[in-house]
């Protein structure tokens, strides 16, 4: 057949194009009953974060929901009492003071009281994704917090920051350079949201299976109807509520689980 603008498919070919795409489909439908499964049985490992006095260290408002609703949930439910504290006032657009505001409407979604939302707002930890902050300071800020609190289980984000925010992972540097300093009280542990691919992490609750198979020390996975309380408080972020962000309220695997690695 001469070489033209269509690519010629044998007709072979053709007869085994239905069977691959059954599969396909019948591979999905596993998934989608699997994961929808997981979530109704609130699937995951809680034994190591039961009890005591947890703490999410966050960069801005809307950290909380946006990354770690599954966790601070999760952590309710085991009796774990969390707190937060958010290491600036998300003051990039000069939005500070609404912002703080929305942080504790958001908590209250979560049902973490305002006397546990503690936000630093302090000069040398600018709202900036090219700004680092500096470790020291940093850390000095979050052992006094932890010490005031009598913390025994700091959340936050891993090395890569989950979006590669710039503060982000100063959070984790800070956090990393207390517990391999033996700065932490005794007995005080850390678990780092794991950060995961682009694919992953637009892909919702069918990454509950994927993450199930994988290896991590804390798994925290939302049912429906928890899902669905982790994006409320997501939404009282109203002056972040860019078209993009109503694109991750969909999509994001965030809002669904969270999975975390020990220190």
């Amino acid at each position: 057949m001469a070489a033209g603008p269509w690519c010629w498919v044998p007709p072979a070919a053709l007869s085994v194009l239905p069977p691959l795409l059954l599969l396909l489909l019948l591979l999905l439908l596993l998934l989608l009953g699997g994961a929808r499964r997981l979530r109704r049985g609130r699937a995951g490992c809680r034994g190591g974060a039961r009890g005591g006095r947890a703490l999410l260290l966050t960069a801005h408002p809307d950290d909380e929901a946006m990354f770690f609703a599954p966790a601070l949930l999760g952590l309710r439910s085991a009796g774990a009492a969390p707190a937060v504290l958010c290491c600036s006032a998300g003051n990039y657009y000069n939005q500070g003071e609404i912002r703080k505001k929305e942080l504790e409407q958001s908590c209250c979604v979560l049902g973490i009281p305002p006397s546990d939302v503690t936000v630093i707002d302090h000069r040398d930890l600018p709202d900036n994704p090219a700004v680092e902050w500096n470790t020291q300071l940093l850390a000095t800020l979050v052992l006094e917090h932890i010490e005031a609190k009598n913390i025994n289980l700091v959340v936050t984000f891993d090395a890569g920051g989950v979006s590669g925010h710039a503060n982000h992972i100063s959070l984790y540097k800070a956090v990393r350079y207390l517990h391999s300093e033996g700065k932490l009280p005794e007995g005080c542990r850390v678990l780092v949201l794991e950060s995961v691919n682009l694919f992953r992490k637009y892909i919702s609750f069918l990454d509950v299976l994927i993450s199930c198979l994988l290896p991590r020390d804390e798994l925290f996975i939302l049912t429906e109807e928890e899902t669905e309380q982790a994006k409320r408080a997501m939404r009282c972020h109203r002056s972040q509520l860019l078209a993009y962000r109503q694109l991750y309220l969909l999509f994001s695997r965030y809002l669904v689980l969270n999975s975390l690695r020990l220190l």
